[in-house]
């Protein structure tokens, strides 16, 4: 019994097939470019929709080389604070607003309260 035990084998790790008469996938190799030059390939299947962006293992954004920019258009402009206050109250009521605070704060501190 002792005979037939595979010895030194890992169960899962290494498969008891033979990769003989196996063809892969067709793939394609991508080239993206970052802006400081630094290269990056990766390898796509020939059926898979490429990214016009990647991001590559430094952490930088890479174009696709021969390809078109992605459209940023679509992309919501920021909204700042100013802009969502702007959008609720105009000029002239957060002038007055500040100059009835500023008074409110003086008449507290007993200062002159101005008109």
């Amino acid at each position: 019994m002792s005979d037939r035990s595979l010895r030194g084998m890992r169960l899962g790790a290494q498969s008891m097939e033979t990769e003989a008469g196996v063809e892969p996938a067709p793939r394609q190799r991508v080239e993206y470019r970052c802006a400081d030059g630094e290269q990056v390939f990766v390898m796509f299947s020939t059926e898979a929709e490429i990214p016009p962006v990647w991001v590559s293992k430094t952490g930088k954004e890479a174009l696709l080389v021969d390809g078109e920019l992605p459209d940023t258009s679509k992309d919501k402009p920021v909204r700042t604070h100013w802009d969502m206050l702007l959008e609720r109250r105009s000029i002239e009521e957060l002038e007055q607003t500040l100059k009835d605070r500023l008074n409110k704060l003086r008449a507290a501190r007993g200062e002159k309260i101005q008109a």
